[in-house]
């Protein structure tokens, strides 16, 4: 087999591979055989009809077999023999059988930039402290105290600083509603019904709840609000609007004391003491996640700033292209409406590509780590991996299988395996260095009003 390769720009590659006579005929001979085993020619019993006939008869369908058989078979032998390392083929053409029976075709690859690795080895990386101290679990009580609270009604006195007030509101600027306006606007810029405000400086709309201290329930007042120049949407920075309010309710919030019914009302059966360490367990599981992404984080970013190569353009437009769909499904599932993702298309497109340069250069650099060091997943680590994602969806293993089979997936699938692999293999060589405890403290629960 002749192969030359062409390299060009940009990491692409052109392979002219030919296959000489004897190795095209031995396996246009197998394929014919098998046609003449079976084919249907009239004036011959099956089985029965001379190769020749078979032959001219099944010409372009053996010639297809053949070619579909070798030219993927010599491709492959093409990648071992030269060491290439391959992204993706781009394009098989110019498939050409000669009278002496060779066969020559062309390829064109995309090849992995050429890079240096750095000691990845001993990775110096800075993890918070594991252990989960008093101050931390006490930040987690309040805050769970914080959102346990009960509302009261006050009927004896005005709307103050530090209560919430429950509000009809509608704005407008120049008589015209907001909702007219910028339709596709947050609705709390539009106005609302029984609307749970707090009133505290600074809060809401630019000095919106300085101007309804003082009302008392039942109560409607106007209120003049100056958007900013810089104000995030555009077609009412600088502006005045008007709204007018409503106040329905004044409430209070009262906070409950921090004792054994505090914590049999959250988890029945439980104490205080019983509570504080169920706290902790959950602080302790939430830190350990953190470390263990606190580790990826620190090892990507000191490969990132020491290795430095141009990413293939193809490759780098075909993955902004998926980095782009993922942030537009995730701010549609997010509630924000298409009209406002087209008003933030150039920002939406620069992070799409910041993301995928950094999503491809990391890929990059983990393959060829996993190439040094010969990482390499099995069939089984593959197969785990569909059980996991069978289990997430709740469908059976062998129907996840064969969607990931039916949509090209499994490849994909692979490699996010040995990526992992790789990550793991870093994570474990790398160097640890403690930081500091710091208080964190990250339980909610959402309040139905």
């Amino acid at each position: 087999m002749k192969i030359e390769v062409e390299t060009q720009p940009h990491s692409v590659a052109t392979l002219r591979i030919e296959l000489p006579p004897d190795e095209v005929r031995k396996e246009w001979d197998s394929i014919a055989s098998n046609y003449t085993r079976y084919a249907r020619i009239a004036g011959y019993r099956p089985g029965k009809a001379p190769k020749p006939v078979v032959e001219k008869k099944f010409r372009k369908q053996i010639q297809d077999e053949l070619t579909k058989k070798l030219v993927s078979k010599s491709y492959h032998e093409a990648i071992a023999e030269k060491q290439l390392r391959v992204v993706s083929l781009t394009n098989l053409e110019d498939v050409e059988f000669g009278d002496d029976r060779s066969m020559r075709f062309r390829a064109t690859i995309v090849t992995a930039p050429e890079f240096e690795l750095p000691d990845y080895k001993s990775i110096p990386v800075q993890l918070p402290a594991p252990e989960v101290n008093d101050s931390e679990v006490d930040a987690a009580l309040e805050k769970l105290r914080e959102q346990a609270a009960d509302f009261t009604d006050i009927k004896d006195r005005p709307l103050a600083t530090g209560d919430f007030a429950v509000i009809d509101f509608e704005g407008a600027i120049d008589g015209i509603p907001i909702s007219e306006i910028v339709p596709e606007a947050s609705k709390n810029l539009h106005g609302g019904k029984k609307f749970w405000l707090h009133v505290a400086p600074a809060n809401f709309l630019p000095q919106f709840t300085e101007q309804i201290v003082g009302m008392n329930a039942g109560d409607t007042r106007s209120l003049q609000v100056e958007f900013p120049a810089d104000f995030p949407v555009p077609e009412i920075a600088g502006k005045r609007a008007d709204y007018a309010v409503t106040l329905n309710e004044i409430k209070q919030k009262m906070l409950a004391e921090l004792d054994d019914t505090f914590a049999a009302k959250l988890v029945p059966g439980k104490t205080l003491a019983d509570l504080r360490h169920t706290i902790e367990h959950n602080l302790k599981h939430e830190k350990e996640h953190e470390i263990e992404r606190a580790k990826e984080s620190e090892i990507i970013r000191f490969l990132q700033e020491r290795v430095s190569f141009d990413l293939p353009p193809t490759l780098l437009k075909n993955e902004t292209r998926r980095a782009l769909n993922e942030l537009v499904h995730r701010n549609r599932e997010r509630g924000v409406p298409d009209e406002m993702l087209k008003g933030k298309e150039k920002e939406l497109i620069e992070g799409a590509g910041s993301l995928a340069a950094h999503r491809l250069k990391t890929n990059f650099i983990l393959h060829r780590i996993a190439e040094q060091e010969k990482i390499q997943i099995t069939r089984e680590e593959i197969d785990g991996r569909i059980r996991e994602q069978a289990a997430q969806y709740n469908v059976p293993v062998d129907k996840m299988r064969k969607e990931l089979e039916e949509h090209d997936r499994l490849d994909g699938l692979a490699e996010e395996v040995l990526l992992g692999k790789t990550l793991d293999f870093l994570k474990s060589n790398a160097s640890l260095q403690p930081l500091s405890p710091t208080a964190s403290a990250g339980v909610s629960f959402t309040r139905n009003s």
